[in-house]
């Protein structure tokens, strides 16, 4: 006979003379106990022994007990001997064949509790696999991942959509970008996050809502390795988010915590979780996030009147039936399989001594981190149209960055570099934009702060804020004329000031790609002059040479796979 599982509530375990049910079934916790609450009747109740007692038919047991205690297990053998008036070692085997089922049951949904997290791989046919290829071996690869992104059901922010499938893309590096997305409420940030998410496949990404203050340090040792973390609100993260800084910049966090073992003995229990893993979030707060915002790209949604008038026309385009969601299902199928044959491989970038970031962007270091980093995930994406070179000293194999692509990574972080050097917040600067663009188009060249409360639709202590920051920037100025009851007048130092800011960056970026080296002087070993306009003088480098730590030639090549 085997143990009955349909209802796990009320198990049951049927003999040849007598019928088990475990009553609200079994703890799966504790293998060291095993209490149940048994109910015993008996089988055959048309036995001649039966149809002369039919007092004893329909009567059951009832028993709680520990199944791994002997002297409990005795009694109920007794008691059941003598109440059922059933043989004792028909008893005995019963139970003890009981309990062997229960174990291996037991066993079975640990086991599968244990596995209900993870998500089984999909193993693509061959179909699927050439079709996969075959997009990431055609031309124009970011173009048309780009195009099959706004195909799967993503309107418009055509750069930030495919900056973050990027950025997503490198959780199978070894070091993983993150993003953070900053808009006002109800501009789209959780959207654009949740659809660009989706071409991740389901097995590498984890979402979350809401998270508490040491729930981190409770998943397995491995689980994040490699994965996706997609917050929807950091505010819902907001106690866990140290731990999260942690895991973002070391690769792994540790807790030592005291727990009690079954005994009642109190023992030291040490908790480490490994990543390295890529963190997607979005908020309306950038300052108030700051810690976390400087190590993870910062992409500001577009809220214009254009933006808003797609998003519109899409909701009507679908809401009337006109939109192909079988062609979403299949651009976001199509994305999620090329993201499965991406392979581990290491990324060097042969051009990075040359690379340089604008002098104007605030936190250089990690920024210029970033920037190298956005340039391999770049290469990496196109694994398969980069021939993979071996190592003669160490026999790693490798691909090679090209001048493409940091010329795609330089347009697709052109934006991102600008937000990087502007000394207002993103909403800020949307804010004082909409004001210039408003004064320009009336000829105003001073305004109240009502006047421009009223024209952009700014709460009182939103305005006041804003104001603070732009007259400690000295981006604004108290103009002549106005008073206390009618309102200061105030005046825009600069109009062109963002456009410049704009402008420098551009020439920086094109400065340095038009310097870059070709392909044959970089294989032999050119080095860049000292000298900003000077000639590259070719050096001759010894295949074993070690940079000193910190060196732009030691940060060139760098590890880039990782994730199966």
């Amino acid at each position: 006979m085997q143990l009955i599982t349909t209802d796990p509530n009320h198990l049951e375990y049927p003999t040849a003379t007598l019928h088990y049910t475990i009553l609200g079934g079994i703890r799966l916790e504790g293998l060291d106990r095993m209490r149940v609450t048994l109910k015993i009747e008996v089988r055959d109740r048309q036995h001649e022994h039966y149809l002369q007692h039919p007092e004893l038919a329909n009567l059951a047991l009832r028993h709680n007990l520990d199944l791994y205690n002997d002297t409990q297990v005795e009694r109920l053998i007794r008691k059941a001997a003598e109440r059922l008036e059933v043989g004792s070692t028909v008893l005995t085997q019963t139970i003890a064949k009981l309990t062997s089922e229960l174990e291996l049951y037991r066993l079975q949904e640990i086991k599968a509790q244990s596995n209900q997290g993870e998500q089984p791989r999909k193993i693509l046919n061959e179909k699927e696999r050439a079709a996969a290829e075959s997009f990431l071996k055609a031309p124009a690869l970011l173009k048309r991942t780009n195009e099959r992104i706004g195909k799967s059901g993503v309107v418009g922010e055509a750069t930030n959509r495919l900056l973050m499938y990027l950025v997503f893309t490198s959780r199978k590096c070894h070091q993983p970008l993150h993003v953070v997305s900053l808009g006002s409420s109800g501009s789209g940030k959780t959207h654009l996050q949740e659809k660009v998410g989706a071409l991740i496949p389901q097995e590498d990404r984890i979402e979350i809502t809401t998270l508490s203050e040491n729930a981190f340090y409770y998943f397995g040792q491995r689980e994040l390795t490699h994965r996706l973390i997609l917050i929807e609100d950091l505010d819902g993260a907001e106690s866990a988010l140290y731990p999260l800084r942690e895991l973002q910049s070391k690769k792994k966090i540790s807790k030592t915590v005291a727990h009690k073992d079954a005994r009642g003995n109190t023992r030291t229990v040490h908790l480490r979780v490994e990543g390295p893993v890529c963190v997607a979030g979005c908020t309306t707060r950038e300052r108030l996030y700051e810690d976390n915002a400087n190590r993870s790209f910062l992409l500001y949604l577009d809220e214009s009147a254009e933006q808003d008038q797609q998003i519109m026309d899409y909701q009507r385009a679908k809401s009337a039936g006109l939109v192909d969601e079988k062609g979403e299902a299949h651009a976001t199928e199509l994305l999620q399989n090329c993201q499965r044959i991406l392979r581990p491989i290491t990324v060097r970038n042969p051009y990075a001594p040359y690379l340089q970031i604008p002098p104007e962007v605030f936190k250089p270091r990690r920024t210029n981190a970033h920037y190298l980093s956005f340039i391999e995930v770049v290469t990496y994406y196109h694994q398969y149209q980069r021939e993979v070179k071996t190592d003669t000293a160490t026999g790693e194999q490798y691909i090679e960055t090209t001048k493409a692509d940091i010329q795609a990574a330089n347009q697709l972080l052109q934006h991102t570099l600008l937000r990087k050097s502007d000394e207002l917040s993103g909403a800020c600067r949307n804010y004082f934009e909409r004001l210039k663009n408003w004064l320009g188009e009336t000829s105003k060249t001073a305004f109240t702060n009502r006047q421009a409360r009223t024209v952009l639709r700014t709460s009182p202590s939103t305005q006041k804020r804003y104001t603070g920051q732009l007259q400690a920037c000295g981006l604004i100025r108290r103009a002549t004329g106005g008073n206390r009851k009618q309102g200061f007048l105030f005046e825009i130092v600069s109009p062109k000031e963002y456009e410049h800011l704009q402008a420098r960056i551009q020439n920086v970026l094109d400065d340095i790609f038009e310097k870059l080296p070709e392909p044959k002087q970089v294989a032999q070993g050119t080095q860049p002059d000292q000298t900003t306009d000077g000639p590259l003088h070719p050096l001759p480098v010894a295949q074993n040479t070690k940079w000193p730590s910190g060196s732009p030639q030691q940060a060139s090549g760098s590890k880039t796979g990782g994730a199966a």
